[in-house]
Formats: structure tokens, sequence, C-alpha cells
């Protein structure tokens, strides 16, 4: 009876605490190990389920417990927090973690390997370099307004505008050296963003499966790529709706007594492919409005008519997170207004 069927693992940078229980359920294992110590320990254990909250390392330990015959659940940090008792500390998140993968309904994230992990620090670095760049375009223009210099928006105007700082003989010496040495850090971070997308387009490419959702409109092929990085198995979600609650794009619900009532958006996804979504559909929406946009289908118009912009655009990017789902299960490629009929059922 001593036999343990499930661990819990609390994992931290140094510290990890276990908390393991056998077939009746009665905990046989508590204890703490330093990071030196995990592999003896689960190399000389008999195989058994483990479970770890899926967060910083959590796929390495996962992928390396596995090659000892262990099978590895990852539980998202939020599915864990309701089995965590009175008093938080690392025995009660071990604790709590060995009771939450217990759960017959319970969800668990996909171990992602190696190679996905490098596929997303490649999304990853080019998130931080736009930031980065759209970060010194704004230093850049407040510096140049103090002293009475202004541009017009846009990135592309931050070269112009570097140009007339370095020509303008009235600034001083000082201002005009520092100047300089953000559009030298400016050039060099857009130099690295080129190569950055230049990878991220040859990864596109070489997927088939970012290229046909790259065709859906208000994707594109930073959209598609995050979509398949993000979400390689998408098979794991039941619907098109799960698919696109877990990037946080559905209304809160708070329906009691028979009355649906309905919130703001959940926001408890994804944020980058969310954002990115978003943004997209907000482009597209842009053109509608203009009336230059071929994709304009009466959904759409009749959506703008009775909300604001803004709104419109999310309830869009929810509808394209549907379809997108529909396309990755069944590997269809998005025909514009023909396909409506088809899709319509993940929408």
């Amino acid at each position: 009876m001593d036999e343990i069927i499930r661990i819990g693992v609390d994992t931290s940078k140094l510290v990890f605490q276990l908390h393991g229980v056998n077939a009746a359920e009665e905990p046989v294992l508590r204890k703490k190990l330093r990071r030196q110590e995990m592999i003896a320990f689960f190399e000389k254990c008999p195989p058994t389920v483990i479970g770890i909250e899926a967060c910083a390392a959590s796929h390495h330990w996962a992928r390396l417990l596995g090659l000892f015959g262990h099978e590895v659940r990852l539980i998202a940090p939020q599915l864990a927090k309701p089995y965590v008792k009175r008093g938080k500390n690392d025995a009660a998140d071990a604790e709590a973690l060995c009771e939450a993968m217990s759960r017959p309904t319970m969800r668990f994230v996909p171990v992602k390997s190696a190679e996905q992990q490098a596929d997303l620090m490649l999304v990853g670095m080019r998130e931080r370099l736009v930031a980065t760049q759209t970060q010194l375009c704004n230093v850049i223009r407040a510096y140049a307004a103090e002293f009475g210099i202004t541009a017009a928006k846009g990135i592309h105007k931050i070269s112009p505008l570097l140009e007339r700082l370095a020509a303008d003989d009235t600034l001083p010496a000082l201002a005009r050296e520092l100047f300089a040495a953000h559009g030298d850090e400016f050039a060099q971070v857009g130099k690295r963003l080129k190569e950055v997308d230049a990878k991220l387009m040859a990864w596109h490419r070489n997927n088939e499966c970012s290229r046909r959702l790259a065709k859906i409109p208000g994707v594109g092929p930073i959209g598609a790529a995050l979509l398949v990085m993000k979400a390689p198995r998408a098979e794991l979600f039941a619907s098109g709706r799960q698919f696109a609650a877990w990037m946080g794009l559905t209304p809160k619900n708070h329906s009691t007594a028979g009355k649906v009532r309905l919130g703001v958006i959940t926001r408890a996804g994804d944020e980058q492919v969310r954002k990115t979504l978003v943004v997209g559909a907000t482009a597209l929406l842009r053109h509608v409005r203009e009336g230059k946009s071929r994709h304009a289908s009466p959904w759409l118009v009749e959506l703008l008519k009775r909300k604001p912009p803004k709104l419109a655009a999310v309830a869009f990017a929810n509808k394209i997170a549907r379809i997108a789902w529909k396309m990755m299960i069944t590997g269809e490629v998005y025909q514009g207004s023909a396909a409506r009929p088809a899709l319509a059922s993940a929408a």
C-alpha cells in the first residue's frame, strides 16, 4: 500500500517540494529536495505520474523526468490554485498539484519539445525587439521636442529626424552626441529586428499549417506562425470556442438562475497571440469602414453598425480564432466567401 501512484512537485529555483500518495490516497511522501538531488531521486524512483505547475522551466523538467519513464502532467496555475488548502506554502502547493491532477475532468498543458521551445524564443525575441524599437522612437521624439524639433508619426520618420538633429548647429554639442548614440542604437535594433523577421518568415514558409492560416483575413504570416507555435496540438481543444477562450477572447460569464450575464473578455489566455489577432482584426475593420476591403461579410457589416469599432475588432478576432482552430483540425484551406458555409459551425 506504500507504492506511490502520484507525486506533486512544487518547483522553484533551488528547492523542490514533493508530495506523493499511494493507491488509498494516503500521503506517503513529503520531501524537500535541492536542485542537484532531483535527478538522482527520480532516476531511482519507480515510474509514476508526476504533476508540475506549468511555469518557468516546467517543460524542461517534464522532458527530463520523462526520460526516466515517468508520466509528467503539467497543470495551469489557475487550475491548481483552488486545491490549495488554508496556509499557502511549498508543501501545500505540492499537495494541491497532487490532488488536482487526480481529477478526471482536469485539463493539462502539453509538454513542448526543445525545438518548440526554440521556436517560441524566436517570437519572444521579436516581441522584445519591437518593444525596444518603439521605446527608442518615443525617447528620441521626446528629447527632440524639448529642443522644439518635431516629426510626423511613424518609425520611418525617425531616421530623417536624426539627420535633422545632427545637422542642427543650434543644439548643444552634448545633445547632438547623445542623439547620435540613440541613432546608433536605433539602427542596431532595426537591423536585428530584420534578421529575426527573416528567420520567422523562413519558418512560416516551411510550415504547411502556418501557410494555410495566413490566408485568413486579419491573420497574416506573423499571426499564423504564432497560432501554430503557441498551439501545436489544436486537437486538445474540444471546440473553437474553447480555443478562443484559451486566448482570453471570450466574455466573462456571470450567469445565475437561468439569467445569462456576459461581461468583458476574460484576457485569461496568451496575451501575445490575443494581441496579434486583435491588431489584425482592427486593421481589417479599418479597410471595411473605408469600403476598401473585399472581406466585408454581412455579419461584419451589421456588427459595425451596432457596436463600437474596438468591440467589433475583439469579436472579429474571436471569430478568426475559431476559424483557425477549424482549419488546424481539419486541414482545410480558407477560400473566402465560398468557405463560409463549411466553416459556419466553427464560428
